[in-house]
């Protein structure tokens, strides 16, 4: 009988520029069998961990990433469960060696929900709190906000926008997970139009072309994203552009019937070679085939 292959652990030791002493953390990974360890480098209060990113982009299925502490992977519950959710959709595990939490588990998981039913109380709470706080305010006739910004002082209007940038960049990483693998399998062979049409289809999302843009820059300039992704598209003609549309659609999903192909095509709005705007199986075909002739988009 061939034995069951053991799982490949990576370990994960996040250094803050302060405090350098992690020959500990190191110890700790090496003894629980942890073969390669990934060390970054940074503040904890920061979601912008290039050597994280990458170690989520390329974990294989089945792996386990580990660490000593939670602390040292996410700065918040909610950043640990958007981590933890990106390594699902890998089909990896997570495994925190000083807390209850092992996702390969059902022990693991349940104290995972547990984590998540406390974020969100946390949420529900900061909520009731502020909005108790300006009613307070108001009874004593005090305007809610900053002095500073409704006077529009600089000092007060550049730190609101650093606060505002900052605040953007965590909706931006808790969120990816949901919608970057769909720029990932597309991007830079379909322009960003196409991108943005299949990502609101697939999702129910709504994203503008600009904004999806902006979006997946900002990730690249913070090391969370491969910077081939903003690459120019290659210039097509119309029928090119379907011939690399469809293809790129049968990829993202091989299950979908040539039928199924068609009816995205009509619900993105897309019109067939002869401008028609109902698609046929036979249509959808022809231009697979077409395009794997030609060569035009990648095998």
């Amino acid at each position: 009988m061939k034995a069951l292959q053991k799982p490949r652990l990576i370990g994960y030791a996040r250094v803050s520029t302060e405090d350098q002493v992690h020959d500990a953390q190191l110890i700790e990974l090496k003894t629980a069998g942890c073969h390669e360890i990934l060390e970054e480098h940074g503040s904890g209060a920061s979601r912008a961990r290039p050597v994280l990113a990458r170690l989520l982009r390329e974990i294989n299925a089945g792996d386990v990433l580990v660490v000593v502490r939670l602390d040292r992977l996410a700065r918040s519950v909610s950043h640990l469960l958007a981590v933890i959710e990106q390594l699902e959709a890998q089909g990896a595990h997570f495994r925190s060696l000083r807390d209850p939490i092992d996702t390969s588990t059902p022990q693991g998981m349940f104290s995972l929900q547990v984590l998540g039913a406390v974020a969100q109380l946390e949420r529900s709470l900061i909520s009731e709190r502020t909005k108790a706080g300006i009613k307070a305010a108001k009874a004593r006739g005090r305007l809610p906000g900053n002095p500073g910004l409704r006077k529009q002082l600089p000092d007060a209007l550049a730190k609101a926008a650093k606060a505002r940038d900052k605040s953007h960049l965590s909706d931006l990483t808790a969120t990816m997970p949901s919608w970057l693998p769909v720029v990932q399998r597309m991007r830079p062979d379909h322009p960003w139009e196409d991108v943005a049409r299949s990502l609101n289809h697939q999702t129910g999302q709504n994203w503008s072309v600009d904004r999806l843009r902006r979006s997946v820059r900002r990730l690249v300039r913070e090391g969370l994203a491969d910077p081939r992704l903003i690459r120019p598209s290659p210039r097509r003609t119309p029928e090119d552009r379907l011939m690399s549309l469809i293809t790129g659609i049968a990829k993202a999903n091989p299950d979908l019937a040539l039928r199924d192909i068609a009816s995205q095509l009509e619900a993105m709005h897309e019109r067939t070679p002869r401008g028609s705007s109902t698609w046929a199986a036979s249509s959808v075909k022809n231009l697979l085939d077409r395009a794997k002739k030609l060569g035009l988009v990648s095998q």
